[in-house]
């Protein structure tokens, strides 16, 4: 009984951070991706395939959520955007409240777009309101596709799921469809998106669905770029 009380008790707390981070994120008209996965499923080279692309449109900021350094960070904020690093310092996912620190480190006023690289984790993230508008899973066919049925919860709660490193299909027993199957068994009307970095045409339907959830809070601040990083933990 004690256990499910402190369970209660450490979801209302983060709840409720959660919901100043979106009262946040709609004052200032951004709008907020939490984007979860495993390690190594290709999140921050994800990013850095899409944001050359959206800052064309949009003005983006990014929050990297990681256990120790600042190395993806540092990767992001050479395509010249602002980045705050969040350090869970072994946390095995972002909390809202930390969320909330990072938020306060960019420049909303400015910002269009936040993406959030949670921790390379496919199991706790997916349990954590940070306050985003949008979540999006991250399955690279290095991992199987086996995963969304055994981590159903990520793949549930995501808006979007995006299937990366599509070029190494040849080399394992991905199959596309069998991943797409357990996915859709989840949720029948989710979008699925099929990328490589390999072929940067693979990513325009994805660009596409990003921008259309950002372009109606855009308040046209592209000409404002930043390249310093922030380091909270």
């Amino acid at each position: 009984m004690m256990i499910d009380v402190l369970k209660k008790s450490l979801f209302a707390k983060n709840d409720q951070a959660a919901e100043e981070n979106r009262h946040l994120l709609d004052h200032h008209g951004v709008v907020a991706v939490n984007i979860m996965g495993g390690a190594g499923c290709g999140k921050t080279t994800l990013l850095e395939c899409l944001i050359p692309q959206l800052q064309q449109t949009l003005s983006v900021g990014v929050l990297e959520g990681d256990l120790a350094t600042t190395k993806d960070a540092d990767r992001v904020a050479a395509l010249h955007v602002p980045v705050v690093q969040l350090l869970t310092e072994g946390g095995c996912h972002l909390t809202a409240s930390l969320v909330h620190q990072g938020l306060r480190r960019l420049p909303l006023a400015e910002l269009d777009l936040v993406l959030i690289e949670n921790v390379g984790n496919p199991i706790c993230p997916a349990n954590f309101d940070l306050g985003e508008h949008f979540r999006m899973a991250v399955l690279s066919v290095a991992e199987g596709d086996d995963k969304p049925a055994k981590y159903p919860l990520l793949f549930k709660v995501a808006d979007v799921v995006v299937i990366t490193k599509t070029d190494l299909a040849g080399a394992s027993d991905f199959d596309p469809a069998r991943a797409a199957g357990a996915i859709r068994a989840l949720d029948g009307h989710k979008g699925i998106f099929l990328t490589s970095r390999q072929d940067r045409s693979s990513m325009r339907l994805l660009l596409d669905w990003l921008e259309s959830r950002a372009a109606p809070f855009s308040v046209s601040h592209c000409g404002i770029r930043h390249t310093s990083v922030a380091r909270l933990e």
